[in-house]
């Protein structure tokens, strides 16, 4: 789960109140997904805010229908139940504009059986909505907090109720961690994966493609290491993107994607790689991440007769663009595996992060040169004066020559390989740019 600080405030509703609007407002950006149609919130979403001197984290949850017996409805009621344990103190946000509803009254008995106290916040309130404001004082709680999340009305009033709850706010630690994104087509088993490595149902799973919707930070620590996971919707082929909650949330995924360290790409072993596999592998590379194949589903391929053959033939033919490719077989959901891919996170994510020194980068290129040097550019020598590392995250090097237009694409490849195998960027992009020097 999220690294926890200072007490725990969970937004608990019913579908289609606000709650992710609050969410985001005192979060102070759109860190959950926003649109005014219900359900459109399904995982938990936990936040470190903070106000005025004082800090607190915050929980999202997904619309709370009590009753439902849906499968989609009580795995997010299970979600919001986890969320109230959690918590220290609970907000309890109900609709201005539709007055108190059947669902309302169960879920603040709900509520009040868990024991915790609870603070009343009534949304959308501006306009008209606060015309029925004492409806709300028929569930015998009081005081009301009226807001307009959407109008930021009201938000420093509640907060200013909550402020006595709040620790100081510490100078936050600077864990240095991979950032693992995790990607693929929809229903490949992302949220499962991430739920094995957590070994708890932090994320809603299902059959049904889309499940998942918000990009979802989660921390696992494996042999005392910790990785940030990044769960992430299912990219479907562009035509098929349906308007609305989809493209958002394409756009969270690829806002995960850049601000990620490794890609983990999620193939379906038993469908193979497809095309869209193939696209969602090139958007890795153009990013600069660290890439990491990981075929699951594999306890199921693995019963049909030369999977393993089928599989590996797909790879050469359709990630063959891929440098210095890294990929294993996995279950998520039965947990085969899990340990090679912290393995090859800690490998790819070393060579990501790696600096050579200007003596060892010198000794390499004064070596690699003499004995493989670059080929005659109309009718003059090529020079390669020196080469230097100008960054990480991905690797990049500087190579200062009297042609750059001279050095081909080949022999930039050369120089590639042999910068992998002396010093090991395993399943990392290296990026090399040219310099003209007189």
């Amino acid at each position: 789960m999220a690294t926890i600080k200072g007490p725990v405030f969970a937004i608990i509703g019913r579908p289609n109140v606000g709650k992710s609007t609050l969410f985001n407002k005192l979060v102070g950006r759109r860190k959950a997904i926003v649109q005014d149609m219900p359900g459109v919130t399904r995982d938990r979403n936990e936040a470190l805010c903070h106000y005025r001197d004082r800090q607190f984290t915050l929980i999202d949850t997904g619309g709370l229908i009590p009753e439902s017996k849906e499968a989609m409805a009580t795995q997010v009621r299970r979600q919001s139940e986890i969320a109230i344990e959690q918590a220290d103190f609970l907000l309890c946000i109900m609709n201005a504009r539709e007055g108190v509803t059947p669902i309302d009254r169960s879920v603040h008995d709900l509520l009040r059986k868990s024991g915790k106290p609870v603070y009343y916040v009534i949304n959308k309130t501006e306009g008209k909505g606060l015309e029925r404001l004492n409806e709300f004082y028929e569930l015998g709680v009081a005081p009301l907090y009226p807001v307009s999340a959407e109008h930021n009305e009201g938000l420093s009033d509640l907060l200013d109720v909550l402020y006595p709850h709040m620790t100081p706010s510490e100078e936050e630690e600077k864990v240095e961690a991979p950032r693992v994104v995790v990607l693929g087509r929809p229903n490949v088993g992302k949220s499962t994966l991430i739920n094995t490595l957590l070994r708890e149902d932090r994320l809603v799973t299902s059959d049904v493609p889309g499940t998942t919707r918000d990009t979802i930070d989660s921390w696992v620590t494996f042999r005392d290491k910790r990785y940030l996971f990044i769960d992430t919707a299912g990219i479907r082929k562009r035509g098929k993107i349906e308007h609305g909650v989809e493209q958002f949330s394409i756009a969270r995924t690829k806002e995960a994607l850049e601000r990620s360290d490794i890609a983990l790409l999620l193939i379906d072993a038993v469908e193979g790689i497809t095309e869209q596999d193939s696209k969602i592998a090139g958007l890795m590379i153009e990013k600069g991440k660290g890439s990491i194949i990981l075929i699951n589903k594999w306890d199921l391929a693995k019963k049909e007769e030369r999977s393993k053959e089928r599989i590996l033939n797909q790879i050469a033919l359709r990630l063959r663009f891929i440098t210095d490719l890294q990929y294993t077989f996995i279950s998520a959901q039965e947990g085969e595996g899990i340990g090679q891919i912290f393995q090859l996170i800690d490998t790819v994510y070393s060579g990501y992060t790696q600096r050579v020194s200007t003596g060892d980068l010198n000794r390499f290129f004064e070596k690699i040169t003499e004995s493989h040097p670059p080929p005659i550019y109309k009718g003059k020598r090529v020079r390669l004066y020196y080469i230097t590392q100008a960054g990480v995250r991905p690797p990049t090097f500087v190579l200062f020559a009297n042609a750059p237009k001279g050095v081909p694409d080949h022999y930039l490849g050369y120089i590639e390989n042999q910068l992998r195998e002396t010093f090991g960027f395993t399943g990392t992009p290296i990026r090399i740019r040219l310099r003209q020097r007189r």
